[in-house]
């Protein structure tokens, strides 16, 4: 039997953010594998051309070969270079039956995590080995839930098919599309998600979750010509400038009637020098919505403040999508199923259809459900409740471990319910 607290502690531990997870994804292969799964993983488990917001190369390289260092299996790995770090496990039961598939995050974000002796993970030694980066999310705790719901299901005691999807680069709303492109949620009959924590106290659970926002993530980038900016500054194109235009502008896109919407110009930079016009702009922009529709609106007014503040100080530019979430819709008899059996959880003393308060927040795990329903599927996102020290991205992010059991319980309760 799988030592779950023991394995999100390992996680912990390596950290890698979206698409560098080689390491953990290494890990889940090699265990999904000596269970008796049938494992897809590399460019077969994903679309690579649409993949959004991949690390550049170089990362991805010394990513790779920190993960070589640190354990991974070099065989394996070897079909993940270059960013392809989802695994698809997939377990067949004693009897045909319908598909159902859960859903496990795995990256971490570039977070440096306290070192304060009142955080618990420093306390106990398993504090992030890789400066800058840190499961400050849970994803830990998602991918170890996984691996101990797998060992739970290797009975093959079940009718039907068991499809286990490890996501890389949740953060920033980037893997599932390349999932869902490849056609890994084609077959599912349900697919269950779920996240740790988000503000729901331990012992609670909620069968679905409203409110998740549709989002894009946008990298821009302006291309002016430096010149020298005492003596010749009207030869120059201010790209940094264009860039600063176009910021102010889109937090000035009007708000609307048919949906709340958020809009935010999260990076800005350029330029080299105090006495150098910049040749060079970069701006990472994020736009949400409760409406899938308002979101595409909000979004084309701020590629054409972009394009048009551009065009204003002779600047080429280029925008690129580096993420994007759509809401999520859960159905309600998969709602109802999960409550039911959580019911039955001694740790769970709560449990609900709904919390009381909707997300304001972005889940790629949309497409994936949005898929499986559009061939006639259905699906839920649930949140399980566990008491977190500091918000979720904190330096001092953590979970109460004793829920991973209980959540490897409440999978496999709703695994052998839906494949019977």
């Amino acid at each position: 039997m799988l030592d779950i607290i023991a394995l999100r502690r390992d996680f912990h531990q390596y950290p890698e953010v979206g698409f560098t997870e080689f390491r953990t994804a290494s890990k889940v292969v090699e265990i999904l594998t000596s269970l008796g799964y049938d494992v897809i993983y590399g460019k077969d488990a994903l679309d690579g051309d649409s993949r959004r917001g991949l690390p550049a190369e170089e990362v991805l390289d010394e990513a790779f070969v920190r993960a070589l260092r640190d354990g991974a299996n070099a065989d394996i790995l070897e079909k993940m270079k270059g960013g392809y770090t989802a695994v698809i496990g997939i377990l067949k039961g004693k009897e045909q039956g319908l598909t159902v598939a859960f859903r496990f995050d795995m990256d971490a974000l570039p977070i440096h995590e306290s070192i304060d002796s009142d955080h618990f993970p420093q306390a106990k030694g398993f504090r992030s080995k890789y400066e800058g980066n840190m499961h400050a999310c849970a994803h830990d705790g998602h991918t170890a839930i996984g691996l101990g719901f797998a060992d739970k299901l290797s009975d093959r005691n079940f009718s039907g098919t068991i499809k286990l999807i490890f996501q890389p680069a949740e953060e920033g709303v980037r893997g599932a599309y390349s999932i869902v492109q490849k056609g890994m949620l084609d077959d599912v009959d349900y697919l269950f998600c779920h996240h740790l924590g988000t503000g729901v106290p331990l012992g609670e659970f909620h069968g679905g979750a409203s409110g998740f926002l549709a989002s894009t993530k946008l990298a821009v980038h302006f291309h002016g010509i430096s010149s020298h900016a005492g003596a010749s500054p009207e030869k120059g194109r201010n790209a940094l400038l264009g860039a600063a235009t176009a910021l102010l502008n889109i937090h000035a896109v009007s708000r609307f009637s048919s949906g709340s919407t958020r809009v935010n110009v999260g990076v800005l930079e350029g330029g080299t020098a105090a006495n150098i016009i910049p040749q060079h702009a970069k701006m990472l922009v994020e736009t949400r919505s409760v409406s899938e529709e308002v979101n595409e609106e909000v979004e084309r007014r701020v590629r054409t403040i972009i394009a048009h503040s551009a065009e204003m100080h002779e600047l080429q530019h280029e925008i690129q999508v580096i993420g994007a979430a759509i809401p999520i819709d859960c159905d309600l008899d998969l709602v109802t199923l999960a409550v039911e059996e959580a019911s039955n959880i001694e740790g769970f003393s709560t449990c609900k259809n709904f919390g009381d308060s909707n997300s304001t927040g972005s889940e790629d795990a949309s497409f994936m459900i949005r898929r499986v329903q559009e061939n006639g599927g259905k699906g839920t996102y649930m949140i399980i409740g566990t008491g977190i020290p500091a918000p979720h991205h904190h330096p001092k992010f953590d979970i109460q471990e004793e829920v991973l059991p209980w959540s490897v319980e409440l999978l496999e309760r709703i695994a052998r319910r839906t494949l019977t």
